[in-house]
């Protein structure tokens, strides 16, 4: 039986479920494909991937009605951050505080996100959702996608959104090319118990094998880490005993929180920038990790992407209110030009970022300590930064602007 939808988006995690939640308000007909349910019930210990959410992402999902189903689930606040380098004097603090915030933003398990998101789509009586289901192949014709699914299912579209992450189907389909590169580094990522509290504070120490970063969660002494290094040593990391593991760690990090503890399992993955060379094609757009991935030094890609459904929408959503065709490369050009200029300056601030850290250079190293000690002491480079971190700068979408059905500006 074929099925006839305005938008078909293929990817139900957090971008894909935020898009479909952006559309709330409209009459358009929308089908979210997933090939995996999340598990409703969490684990007592967190899911160890975690996202450092911004401000602007908060308002994003505040206005989307999820953030609720955020906090009654679980989200821990941070702050402020702690950054330094190893056998050096470079160093730099940011407090909430400074620019009169609540926080600097929240670290939240994926799946969390996801869920609150989820039970928000459900209540839209414009969403269905396919899930579990998978596409089996996607045909373009001039006013419409086909999409066959694996259950023999059959959609009809006037626009698909690849919202199915970094290794995106949809993508692939459409033969876009990618601008790709290894960092030549793989992630350690685990659930950490520090003999001292973290505070509620963010902390990331770059050493000459790369950075390390522990995020605070909701129990005092609990940590997500980021352990990005060369891959063979990640290997050996990951394949150490407990005991092994927790020792390196502890001195990795400095001592900073005494003696570290694993809890739970430690999984690596490698490390790779990608950039589609188009976002938008007649008939198919994509969003997130399908369009671009990033170095997770900073913990933006999530905020990106969460930016990209939130710009989708605003302009889906206003070609529609035209009688415009919502699936023409052509009125799509806007959405591909501002979000591939957005996610170039991150590419190239996380690059520079990753550059900059790299070597044990001692000239080098003084100007990564001069650098950091005149930002944080030259007269508003350091709120510059702080409101770029909050994602409070920048051409936002108006989902991330100010809370609807108020006139408070956050």
């Amino acid at each position: 039986m074929m099925q006839s939808v305005d938008i078909a988006i293929v990817g139900g995690g957090m971008v894909g479920l935020a898009l479909a939640a952006a559309f709330k308000d409209t009459e358009l007909r929308i089908a979210v494909i997933e090939s995996r349910a999340p598990e409703s019930e969490l684990n007592e210990l967190p899911d160890v991937r975690v996202s450092a959410l911004s401000r602007s992402s908060e308002i994003v999902l505040r206005n989307l009605n999820a953030w609720q189903g955020i906090t009654q689930r679980r989200a821990a606040p941070y702050q402020a951050m702690e950054v330094w380098e190893q056998d050096s004097f470079a160093r730099i603090e940011f407090e909430a505080q400074r620019l009169a915030q609540p926080d600097l933003g929240h670290i939240v398990e994926n799946r969390v996100i996801q869920l609150a998101l989820l039970e928000q789509v459900k209540q839209q009586s414009n969403v269905t959702l396919l899930m579990p289901e998978k596409c089996a192949s996607m045909a373009i014709g001039e006013s419409e996608a086909w999409l066959t699914l694996d259950s023999g299912q059959a959609l009809t579209a006037k626009l698909v959104v690849g919202a199915d992450g970094a290794n995106s189907w949809v993508r692939k389909q459409q033969d876009i090319p990618l601008t790709h590169w290894d960092y030549g580094h793989s992630a350690i990522v685990a659930n950490i118990r520090t003999k001292e509290d973290h505070q509620r504070v963010a902390r990331q120490v770059f050493t000459p094998q790369g950075p390390l970063a522990f995020l605070p969660l909701g129990e005092d002494n609990l940590s997500s880490i980021v352990w990005s290094t060369e891959p063979n040593r990640a290997e050996r990391l990951i394949n150490m005993s407990d005991g092994e593991f927790n020792k390196a760690l502890t001195a990795e990090f400095d001592n900073r929180l005494g003696l570290c503890k694993v809890e739970g399992e430690r999984f690596a993955f490698p490390l790779r920038m990608r950039y589609a060379r188009d976002f938008v094609t007649d008939r198919v757009a994509l969003v997130g990790d399908a369009a671009h991935t990033i170095h997770p030094l900073a913990g933006q890609g999530v905020n990106l992407g969460l930016l990209d459904a939130a710009s989708l929408a605003q302009e889906v959503i206003q070609l529609w209110q035209q009688g415009e065709d919502i699936g023409s490369k052509r009125n799509l050009r806007s959405y591909e030009r501002w979000r591939k200029s957005e996610a170039a300056k991150m590419i190239a601030a996380m690059q520079g970022f990753k550059d900059l850290f790299e070597g044990n250079n001692p000239a080098k190293k003084l100007i990564r300590g001069i650098g950091m000690k005149l930002a944080g002491q030259l007269p508003g480079a350091k709120d510059e930064i702080m409101k770029r971190a909050l994602g409070l700068k920048g051409n936002l979408p108006e989902l991330a602007q100010h809370m609807k059905h108020t006139s408070q500006v956050i």
